[in-house]
């Protein structure tokens, strides 16, 4: 198996959703702790780590999924031509590359320190959970929400880590003079979910017919295509208050922007393109969500 097969099994592009909020996290915490940093500079070694780990978290959380959704995607029109589910990958080539990014996802956390190697168990614990859902539940995308919700926590947890050890984890600094887990990283978390969610729903509608003949659980196979765009709304209107809540930066081009943006993913549900039209415009504009919030607090 030749390396673009492999970027392909992995579908790459998708890690476009949780990297720049991995980054906003490692963002948040620099700032939260610069005064306890060697290293103020935003590019440093941390940074690297959690750019290892979180590839490794991004590769095996797919690689879990299209091991344990072989079948479903095996009996989906759309997804039959998948690697696993059309034999064109074994098992074991599956298995050994989950074993690959279960590694890179454990080094760099080693890396960074006790705090991020020993609760790395919980996002692998969500990736395996999530494949699941979708067979008892409708509410299987609000857990893939969560697992992408993970990204900016476990980056800021990475670096509290190094000052805060485990008091890092219950949020307080150990000296009761404060809370560490401030309203910015738990607002970020929470919308991050969200918006994962409400993408994920929509994604969803291509499936429809194959998930409701094959008993598959979705928000559109349960409820229908006019509900799930109602409740698109709702949800993007509750992670623009999240990110707007959080404000990682006190400038007011950040509200602008981020009310902007949901008003841009409204608007792509509202034009109401054909299904493939809608799904490409969709992934481009959900990407470009991220991607404006980071470079919002870069520039």
């Amino acid at each position: 198996m030749d390396f673009k097969q492999i970027m392909s099994f992995i579908k790459i592009e998708h890690t476009l959703f949780s990297l720049p909020f991995i980054l906003v996290g490692f963002i948040v915490a620099n700032n939260q702790f610069n005064d306890l940093l060697d290293d103020k500079s935003i590019f440093n070694l941390d940074l690297i780590w959690i750019l290892v780990a979180g590839v490794g978290a991004r590769g095996l959380a797919m690689t879990l999924n299209r091991i344990i959704d072989r079948e479903i995607d095996a009996a989906n029109p759309r997804t039959a031509s998948r690697h696993l589910a059309s034999g064109t990958m074994s098992m074991n080539t599956a298995w050994i590359l989950a074993g690959i990014f279960l590694v890179m996802l454990l080094f760099g956390a080693g890396m960074l320190n006790e705090v991020a190697l020993g609760m790395s168990w919980l996002p692998v614990l969500a990736f395996v959970v999530y494949p699941y859902t979708k067979r008892f539940t409708w509410l299987c995308h609000s857990w893939l929400g969560l697992c992408l919700g993970l990204a900016p926590a476990g980056a800021w947890l990475a670096i509290a880590g190094d000052f805060h050890g485990w008091e890092a984890l219950t949020g307080t600094d150990g000296l009761g003079s404060g809370l560490l887990w401030q309203p910015t990283i738990l607002f970020l978390s929470l919308g991050v979910a969200i918006w994962i969610t409400a993408f994920d729903i929509n994604y969803a509608r291509m499936d429809i017919t194959s998930d409701q003949d094959n008993g598959v659980n979705s928000f559109p196979a349960r409820f229908g295509e006019d509900f799930t765009t109602k409740i698109s709304y709702v949800l993007i209107l509750v992670w623009m208050l999240c990110f707007i809540i959080s404000k990682p930066i006190q400038d007011s081009f950040y509200v602008y922007l981020v009310a902007l943006l949901a008003i841009l993913n409204c608007y792509i549900i509202l034009k109401k393109d054909s299904l493939q039209d809608f799904q490409t415009s969709l992934f481009r504009v959900s990407i470009f969500t991220g991607w404006a919030i980071l470079l919002s607090m870069i520039i």
